[in-house]
């Protein structure tokens, strides 16, 4: 019998480390990062778009497009993804947006172009944003516009390296 194994399987061995730069991917990159913004309306500042709060959101000045909402990932990191949330109870919308991603906070290129996104709260007003691997310190969600509200709107945004 061979050790680690059964008679027909080969003994295991440990899987490779992740590199540094690349998190587990079910680690969001967004938790705890303090993110920017272009503009909020009245008390819904950027801070609410990632509080843990299903209900609280950020929204832009209104009819104020193209507004942005972005992130220090705090050092060089492998992304992917984004999962973006509005409260469950709102209506559908279609919210229309790119994804820029940067390596020193000065030089944006276009991880994803700019495309509309189906919010539904029969499907829980989430939508996923995917692209191919990026690596980047730096990440902007542009928002151009909103067929729900003349105005960006996010309760929950989180970033994943795959």
């Amino acid at each position: 019998m061979l050790t680690g194994g059964s008679p027909t399987t080969p003994p295991t061995s440990p899987s490779p480390s992740p590199s540094p730069s690349t998190p587990p991917a079910n680690t969001n990159l967004l938790a705890g990062r303090t993110l920017t913004e272009t503009s909020h309306a009245d008390v819904y500042s950027v801070s609410r778009a990632n509080d843990g709060d299903p209900n609280s959101y950020w929204e832009s000045a209104n009819n104020a497009f193209p507004q942005s909402l972005g992130a220090d990932l705090g050092s060089q990191t492998t992304v992917s993804r984004l999962v973006l949330r509005l409260p469950a109870g709102w209506g559908a919308r279609t919210e229309t947006l790119s994804v820029l991603t940067s390596t020193d906070g000065n030089t944006w290129s276009t991880a994803k172009a700019s495309a509309g996104y189906g919010f539904d709260p029969a499907t829980g007003n989430t939508v996923t944003v995917a692209f191919p691997a990026a690596s980047a310190r730096h990440l902007r969600v542009t928002f151009t516009g909103n067929t729900g509200w003349p105005a960006a709107q996010l309760s929950d945004i989180q970033a994943y390296a795959s």
